[in-house]
């Protein structure tokens, strides 16, 4: 049976001063979570949001919060995102020396623990964490800034994944992160994601439900979605 196919819309892209109403809007449109980009000016060059937005996107809807700390020293605020309400805590490999006791202080609080690599970033970086995680994201754009072009290598590093995965029976989510549009879905479900973050893509749209939509009718053409209820809370 082929994996289910999530559309995470990233808020990064998403007018701030209508949060609560983007939010609501991506929501009926049919998204299956919420992707917020953390950003500490360090590890990234830019600054984005913190624990304070993640509690008020809490209070405002009920679709799992998928937070990706892009972030140099994760351990520090692990505890105050997941008390914030995340669902996922996402970090990156290239900032966590200690990845696998970062993974159990995530799961300790109940939250579900991904880790993240970067475009040059090899898949073998891996290897000793496969088991422990329930999502791997894919990052097809070095991060920092919303709007960029999607790094065509990086398929193969999807493919490679979801053997990984598939190997291992795992039912971790391959999440793909960085220029996801409608027309390239087809070729990123195809290599093996089963999540798609997209940002610019759905919130630079007048109709959020049709792009959405859209998406999700080219990940179909690879892959039969099932049940939303699947990633809820």
């Amino acid at each position: 049976m082929a994996p289910p196919i999530y559309i995470a819309p990233s808020i990064l892209s998403a007018d701030f001063a209508r949060l609560a109403d983007e939010v609501a809007a991506v929501e009926r449109a049919g998204a299956d979570m919420l992707h917020v980009d953390v950003m500490d000016g360090h590890f990234v060059p830019n600054l984005t949001v913190g624990p304070p937005i993640v509690e008020s996107l809490r209070k405002v809807t009920k679709l799992p919060l998928d937070v990706h700390l892009m972030i140099t020293n994760a351990d520090a605020f692990i505890p105050e995102f997941a008390e914030a309400g995340a669902d996922y805590l996402t970090v990156h490999v290239e900032a966590c020396p200690h990845l696998h006791r970062t993974i159990q202080s995530i799961k300790e609080r109940g939250v579900k623990a991904g880790v993240t690599l970067n475009p040059a970033t090899p898949i073998s970086s891996l290897q000793e964490i496969w088991g422990d995680v329930d999502l791997v994201l894919i990052m097809s754009v070095n991060p920092g800034f919303g709007g960029q072009t999607f790094i065509p290598s990086v398929l193969k590093k999807i493919v490679e994944a979801r053997i990984q995965l598939d190997r291992l029976n795992s039912q971790a989510l391959l999440e793909v992160d960085g220029g996801v549009k409608v027309d390239n879905t087809k070729e990123i479900v195809a290599a093996g994601a089963t999540t798609l973050v997209a940002g610019s893509a759905i919130f630079s749209q007048r109709d959020y439900t049709a792009t959405i939509a859209a998406m999700r009718a080219a990940a179909q053409t690879v892959a039969q979605p099932t049940p939303r209820a699947a990633v809820n809370r």
